[in-house]
């Protein structure tokens, strides 16, 4: 009788979690991995990722622009902002303000005496300052790239040159709450290896404060590379921009196309275990294939559907990224990337930001830690591309997702109880529906409402009673 009560509760619990899953600031703090490898947590509590791509943060936007911008992304639940310390050699910020000096990254302009809290003079480095604290206040953490990929291989920065700027970094911000590293930079780590290793060792060895990750090349993962590196404390990888019948450049190793879940497998069964992210996803509004502009654009159902397939295959959170976001495409400028039209002013609310919360939300509302990867719980075929079911649980608690609203025939009895009680949790909206109770022993098929089409996305949950 008391089991039968307590799970009760703890499905009344879930649910009230599941609706009230605040946005408000939190605390940052040192994040760690989990005991089992597999996640990353802030003191007790678990950590899911809710990224967004704000590469271009800290040399595009001014103070209040940089307000805007975070307080957004907080409001809407994110909680990691994945910035671009340096993006090119010559790197100025939206006041004019280099970043080095004579484009030498050892040497940094760094401007003595000004204090960014209280006079409007500053230099480059202030303002990042002031944008780190900045995010600090409002519970974002900044998942800082030193320096983009691109600088390196166009041979601007040798290992001597590059341990001397992590180590400026390292001592800099060793003490904020709120960093994360993010080494590399939309590069294979096989390209200047030297520089990536030096730069990942000196910070690892002066800043043990913070975890620190490589961000690769579209369609790679960090895991090749650098799995075996004690500086890399979780694997990235990109996942990319293409769709699947773009995906065929017979020199690349990885032919996943979307199936962003694909690098989530393969990095799940490594040794040793290290968690694993989709660092960059396919953005919404850019072109899929990313530099035709004429191509059709990603929506808000795409970047849903890498979000859940790649957390549900097992990575420990997700990062959204958008268009016009990312390079924050502001009125009058020219040449902007990849065909994009939309402020990022406006674009910042786009439907799929929006929609993100929902999927930390459900993550959030059972146990974390326990939970796994089981495919085992569809009964029949799994599918393959849109078609494809992709299914998480823990103990007592079940999620499968389509993408397509697809009949689910779902082998029971993987969690715990006699009885099940199944839902229907709305990606698009976070609204949860009651099925109602079944026997936990056999098959069952659940049919997701609406008709069977791409994007008429649903998740089935199952709480054990």
């Amino acid at each position: 009788m008391r089991l039968k009560v307590l799970k009760k509760y703890i499905l009344l619990g879930a649910a009230a979690v599941l609706s009230s899953v605040a946005t408000k600031a939190q605390q940052t703090g040192a994040l760690r991995v989990s005991d089992n490898h597999r996640y990353i947590q802030q003191g007790s509590k678990p950590f899911f990722w809710l990224g967004d791509t704000g590469w271009l943060l800290f040399s595009k936007l001014t103070r209040a622009e940089a307000e805007k911008y975070l307080e957004t992304r907080r409001e809407q639940g994110f909680n990691v902002i994945q910035v671009m310390v340096l993006h090119d050699i010559a790197e100025t910020n939206a006041y004019g303000d280099s970043a080095l000096i004579r484009t030498n990254i050892a040497k940094t302009a760094v401007t003595p005496g000004i204090n960014s809290a209280d006079s409007k003079q500053y230099d480059y480095w202030d303002h990042v300052d002031y944008i780190v604290n900045l995010a600090a206040k409002k519970g974002l953490y900044m998942a800082m790239v030193p320096v983009w990929g691109s600088v390196v291989k166009e041979g601007h920065v040798t290992s001597k040159q590059a341990k001397s700027y992590a180590t400026f970094l390292a001592n800099r911000y060793k003490a904020k709450s709120n960093i994360i590293w993010m080494n590399g930079g939309d590069i294979p780590g096989s390209d200047s290896t030297a520089v990536w290793n030096t730069i990942g060792n000196t910070l690892n060895n002066l800043d043990a404060n913070h975890l620190i990750t490589f961000h690769p090349r579209g369609r790679t993962p960090s895991s090749d590379w650098f799995h075996n590196e004690k500086w890399l404390d979780f694997n990235s990888f990109q996942s990319g921009h293409r769709r699947y019948d773009q995906d065929t450049t017979a020199k690349e190793k990885y032919h996943y196309g979307e199936d962003n879940w694909k690098f989530v497998d393969a990095d799940y069964k490594l040794k040793p275990t290290k968690p694993t992210i989709d660092a960059e996803p396919s953005y919404e509004g850019i072109p899929q294939g990313l530099h035709d502009t004429l191509e059709i654009r990603w929506k808000d159902y795409d970047v849903r559907r890498y979000g859940y397939w790649s957390v549900f295959a097992g990575a420990f959170g997700y990062t959204y990224g958008n268009n016009s976001v990312m390079q924050f495409l502001k009125e009058g400028e020219k040449g902007s990337a990849y065909g994009a039209k939309e402020l990022w002013s406006t674009a910042i609310n786009n439907p799929g930001a929006q929609q993100m919360i929902h999927l930390k939300k459900l993550m959030l509302s059972r146990p974390f830690f326990e939970r796994v990867p089981d495919q085992s719980l569809i009964a029949g075929t799994v599918g393959e591309k849109y078609n494809r079911l992709v299914a998480t649980r823990g103990k007592n608690y079940a999620f499968i997702y389509t993408y397509n609203g697809r009949n689910i025939s779902v082998n029971m009895g993987k969690i715990a109880g006699t009885k099940v009680k199944a839902s229907w949790y709305n990606p698009r909206n976070g609204q949860t529906t009651a099925i109602g109770s079944f026997p936990n022993k056999g098959v069952q098929e659940f049919n997701a409402p609406g008709e069977e089409k791409d994007g008429n996305d649903w998740v089935l949950i199952l709480d054990s009673m």
